[in-house]
């Protein structure tokens, strides 16, 4: 098998993403990635794999601040162009969206890059030896 082909007994995408989303196992879907908001838990407690490989790094935060801005931009431009509306209330409006939108998207955007780390066997560079 040659490097980031997956092997036949791999998960759907279908099925690696939707664990992703949930914060499951990227094995067995079924035990939970996560021992907190975003830490990633020692092992699954259902088929016991460990998640030292789990290591997402900044992706799901630049994927997250792009998304918070391209929607929370274009209803602020939205609102201005059709309602008018006085800029306490865009601050009002979109401030909180601002900081509650990361914090809905983020666990489950870091989920999805950790189950796709795992169906695409990612591993850290290394150098070849000389």
């Amino acid at each position: 098998m040659s490097l980031g082909e997956i092997g036949p007994n791999a998960p759907s995408l279908g099925s690696t993403l939707r664990a992703g989303i949930a914060g499951r196992c990227p094995a067995c879907h079924r035990g939970k990635l996560y021992s907190g908001y975003l830490a990633v838990a020692p092992k699954c407690h259902v088929c016991g794999l460990d998640y030292a490989f789990a290591d997402s790094g900044d992706g799901p935060a630049v994927f997250v601040i792009l998304i918070t801005g391209f929607v929370v931009t274009g209803l602020a431009l939205i609102a201005e162009v059709f309602y008018t509306p006085p800029y306490w209330l865009h601050a009002a409006l979109w401030g909180p969206l601002a900081i509650l939108l990361p914090l809905v998207l983020l666990r489950s955007f870091k989920g999805v890059l950790i189950a796709l780390q795992f169906r695409h066997k990612a591993e850290e560079g290394k150098l070849a030896s000389e």
